[in-house]
């Protein structure tokens, strides 16, 4: 048994084996006020272990859901590409499942309502269930009823005794975010009709190993999946993966459908995968233990790369104050002796200041205005989306560093 290490968040097991360490870093998503600046900033270990039992491949420590949940800075209205994906998602569901005003579909971490809101425009019932006090009060403003609560089995099983079932629930990008990984997924199978579908979209850990896309670790992220981890945790709970999709979102993510155990057909498509991963190692450590000596020839290459502009003065801004983009920063140790300031599309992040590094938060006018030599982006994942909305700032020169998944210059 390894003392050091926690038992495993989804099965128990009690080898955890530790495969990366990305050191102490402040919580990725607590930026700063200007008064905040000079006072001292908490820091956590972020540590990346894997389960051999189940598969898992987790983070060691566990910062309280309340400390990083209860206000929250990320939008998802805010992204273009999530509003089109969720868009296609629920025209797609809403006709194969012949969904009308006597459903009831939920979302799970349902955000600002940037999805739900497709239902509610078609005369679908929702309900979403969001802990993010501000962002909760922004989605009952735009008429979608919330519960501002944590979910967790409990509040499943009063909804059912409500009378309240539902015949599909969503869950985009939640599960890597929960503490208390049995109660949540328990939590699907006692609020699911039993002919009901949970629709689960989470970034997939072979995408993440083999992008070098480390910059998804930070203290939110508790859990990066893989098709095998997940079917042990479902089947756990009584339940099965009938289908399963890859998408691009974030970097590659996995999309599952899941429902009661023997109540919906089980397409080909899921043992496939399930046999592909046996095949690349989804079971070894040593696959995830290669994953370290990549990030430190990533990080050599943007340091050369960055010291080199500087070296010849050219200026450097940030595109994206991202979870993503704080990991990297941190990790990586660039700060303001490279960079100059960040820009970022969301209102409520503009103004403050990024966690660990302090560079100013401005909107994106800000580099047609200024039009510094080159920007880093961070939010690489929206590459296309951002190349697009900077077309004009590209036009008089600005260039983009793109450092995943492959370091280039655009």
């Amino acid at each position: 048994m390894n003392h050091l290490l926690p038992p495993c968040r989804s099965c128990g097991g009690p080898n955890l084996s530790l495969v990366l360490s990305l050191g102490r870093t402040p919580l990725a998503n607590s930026l700063l006020a200007a008064e905040q600046l000079a006072l001292p900033e908490a820091t956590y270990p972020l540590d990346l272990a894997f389960c051999p039992a189940c598969t898992l491949l987790q983070i060691t420590e566990t910062v309280p859901p309340e400390l990083l949940f209860r206000e929250y800075l990320y939008f998802s209205s805010f992204s273009d590409t999530m509003l089109k994906s969720a868009l296609e998602l629920t025209a797609r569901l809403m006709s194969e499942h012949r969904l009308g005003q006597q459903s009831l579909v939920v979302e799970v971490a349902s955000n600002d309502g940037y999805l739900l809101q497709y239902y509610r425009q078609a005369g679908v019932p929702v309900l979403g269930i969001e802990p993010a006090v501000n962002i909760a009060k922004v989605a009952e403003q735009r008429g979608i009823p919330t519960v501002c609560e944590f979910f967790r089995v409990e509040l499943a099983q009063q909804l059912r005794a409500a009378g309240r079932q539902a015949d599909i629930i969503h869950a985009n990008n939640v599960l890597a975010h929960v503490a208390n990984l049995n109660s949540f997924v328990a939590g699907f199978a006692a609020l699911l009709k039993d002919d009901g579908l949970a629709v689960i979209e989470a970034p997939y850990v072979k995408e993440m190993i083999d992008g070098t896309e480390f910059d998804t670790i930070y203290h939110e992220h508790l859990c990066y999946y893989s098709l095998t981890a997940l079917d042990r945790l479902f089947r756990r709970h009584g339940m099965e993966i009938v289908n399963i999709e890859r998408i691009p979102l974030h970097g590659g993510s996995l999309r599952v459908f899941v429902g009661l155990a023997g109540k919906l057909k089980v397409m080909p498509t899921v043992p496939q995968l399930l046999r592909e991963e046996a095949a690349w190692g989804v079971a070894q450590v040593t696959f995830y233990q290669e994953f370290g000596a990549r990030i430190a020839r990533l990080r050599d290459r943007l340091l050369e790369l960055l010291g080199e502009l500087k070296g010849q003065g050219k200026r450097i801004a940030v595109y994206g104050a991202s979870a993503k983009g704080s990991t990297l920063l941190n990790y990586f140790g660039i700060g303001h002796e490279v960079l100059e300031y960040v820009v970022d599309r969301s209102t409520v992040k503009q103004g403050l200041y990024t966690p660990g590094t302090h560079l100013p938060i401005y909107a994106p006018e800000k580099l047609l205005a200024d039009l510094p030599d080159y920007v880093l982006l961070l939010t690489w994942n929206f590459a296309d989306e951002i190349l697009a909305q900077q077309a004009a700032y590209r036009a008089r020169g600005g260039r983009f560093i793109i450092p995943m998944p492959d370091l280039r210059i655009v």
